[in-house]
């Protein structure tokens, strides 16, 4: 049941301690989910009503399958413009149209189901927390220039956020704010941001929500005002009637793409909102229920949908703390279908905007990308990459450049690893790095190294030249060698191409009288070494006498000081500095 209905085991052990903030969360959720869903439906080229579809269906599936607790699914401004190039070369109809955007939906389930079977989720470990940090900045700042417009009562257009930024700025100028709106949204997210600092146990959002509606109804402000409108009557129908084969396969690029984009945002967004819950998540479940959502909505009149950057924070910042909360924002939408449809025609976008850049703000995060730059400067440039990156050219594409960035950044490490000489410290037990330690003792004829990384084709070279320009200064210092430590247990792997490298290494330290003695090599990498089948004139290269348990105990076979103990003494311990 917990890998197939991790919703149902949530609710088995419900805390009612939740029960507060889910319900208010899912009030809050309603507020959002209905004008979204309209409003995505329409850049999709659908019928409004699709939209709601589109939200009610996906929240439900997703509260008995999804493993992230509070992931809000629902149409996506990154999805929408997909879909409407997709269905809209096909059909000139709203109906079929529909069985097209249903069809798509289920093809982007299927992949998604698919993947989640090849265990594809794995890609979400590449996520790593710089970049998750860059992320959710990235999505802030996307957030906050999409809004703003909004809670100011104008609009702007732009490709890009610096166009979006930049338009702003010319509306701001040439007086387009509406100062109606903008005293609403204002007052709206001072309600909300004043609450949350002064009382956090007062949902501020729902209490921003309803007094905006009740002052529009009041005073008759939503002829002057941008409202998000009533809402359309209807349920959930089969409405796949008239499709293809042809056009099953038409679709299949688009699906591909899709599936894509709604996987890379939704495994980001559980896995950060897990990581802020100090839960876990589970990227091949994540994945399948996103599927399952798809192509449930897909079959009842809905279109594709992923997780919503915009709306999940909202639903956070509102006490949410299970799945129940955008399972009772689905479930007020069917109610608010059938008994009050005319209720949000008296929304003002603007408290909408207001609400929405409130939970834009709990996103934001500097103080960590501060520290990372303190700590390391490679993970805070990658988490401005993934900044930049989503806020530039788009979320997909600046996961994309985040990661790559990262898999350049892990080679560069492993490529020009932490390396030393190691010595014995008086003192201290085991050998220990001699730049850390100038007091280290080293032993006569013995030249003791670690290389702090596995050995593959990107650093051989580097390690066999390595090793053998610290024999060359050793000798030129005026001492001399009979044996080479390598202490190996930080390497976890050797590859074909290192292997080689390591060959020629043996070879010549071999030809200088020095043998090459491994100490502390973990099994699965001396097993992995044997598999090479080295040879020299019959008899293998690395035989067990090539082999030590620990430094220490090769340091005492050397000095003629054998070991009878099975305890670390003072030349051994488990732990080199």
């Amino acid at each position: 049941m917990a890998r197939y209905l991790p919703g149902l085991v949530t609710l088995r052990s419900y805390d009612r301690s939740w029960l507060r903030g889910d319900i208010v969360a899912g009030v809050v959720l309603t507020a959002l989910l209905i004008p979204a869903g309209m409003g995505y439906a329409e850049v999709a080229g659908l019928p409004p009503v699709t939209g709601l579809y589109a939200t009610i269906v996906p929240l439900i599936v997703y509260a008995l399958v999804g493993p992230s607790r509070i992931l809000v699914l629902g149409p996506d401004s990154s999805l929408a413009p997909i879909i409407a190039a997709a269905i809209i070369p096909l059909a000139a109809f709203d109906g079929e149209r529909i069985a097209l955007a249903g069809l798509l939906s289920i093809e982007v389930g299927i992949v998604l189901v698919v993947g989640a079977l090849l265990k594809l989720g794995f890609v979400t470990d590449l996520l790593s927390k710089p970049i998750r940090i860059g992320y959710l900045n990235g999505i802030a700042l996307v957030v906050l220039l999409s809004q703003l417009p909004k809670l100011l009562g104008f609009s702007v257009e732009g490709d890009s956020v610096v166009e979006e930024a930049v338009n702003i700025v010319k509306g701001i100028a040439d007086g387009e704010i509406d100062l109606l709106a903008t005293a609403i949204g204002i007052i709206s997210l001072v309600v909300i941001l004043g609450l949350k600092l002064w009382r956090r146990t007062i949902p501020g959002v729902l209490i921003a929500v309803v007094g905006a509606i009740i002052a529009v109804a009041v005073f008759g402000w939503q002829d002057d005002l941008s409202v998000a409108g009533a809402m359309p009557r209807g349920f959930p129908t089969p409405a796949l009637g008239g499709v293809t084969l042809g056009d099953a396969v038409n679709l299949i690029g688009p699906a591909i793409g899709i599936a894509l984009i709604a996987f890379a945002d939704t495994s980001v967004l559980s896995r950060t909102f897990a990581a802020r819950a100090g839960t876990t998540v589970n990227g091949n479940q994540e994945m399948a229920a996103v599927g399952a959502a798809n192509v449930a909505t897909g079959f009842l009149s809905g279109f594709a949908i992923s997780a919503s950057s915009s709306r999940t924070p909202v639903a956070e910042q509102a006490g949410a703390r299970s799945q129940l909360a955008p399972l009772i924002g689905a479930l007020l939408i069917v109610v608010f279908i059938f008994a009050a449809p005319g209720i949000t025609e008296y929304l003002p976008s603007a408290a909408l905007a207001a609400v929405v850049i409130s939970a834009a703000i709990s996103l934001i995060d500097i103080r960590s990308v501060v520290d990372l730059f303190r700590v390391n400067w490679v993970e805070a440039a990658l988490s401005i990459a993934a900044f930049l990156g989503v806020a530039l050219i788009g979320v997909l594409q600046g996961i994309l450049v985040a990661i790559g960035l990262s898999f350049i950044a892990f080679v560069n490490q492993a490529w020009r690893p932490y390396r030393t000489e190691l010595g014995r410290v008086p003192g201290l037990r085991g050998y220990h790095d001699v730049t850390r330690h100038p007091d280290a003792e080293r032993i006569a004829g013995v030249l003791i190294l670690r290389f702090d990384a596995p050995l593959f084709f990107a650093n051989g070279g580097m390690f066999d030249d390595y090793i053998r320009a610290e024999v060359v200064k050793g000798l030129a210092a005026g001492r001399s060698f009979h044996t080479v430590i390598l202490a190996s247990e930080p390497i976890t792997e050797i590859d074909a191409t290192a292997v080689d490298e390591l060959v020629e290494l043996d070879d010549y330290l071999t030809s200088h009288g020095i043998t090459l003695i491994f100490a502390e090599m973990k099994d699965p990498v001396r097993e992995q070494l044997d598999r090479y089948r080295l040879t020299v004139d019959g008899h293998p290269r690395f035989d067990d006498s090539r082999f030590a348990p620990t430094t220490g105990a090769k340091i005492d076979e050397i000095t003629g000081n054998l070991r009878t103990d099975i305890g670390p003494d003072a030349g051994d311990t488990p732990r080199q500095s």
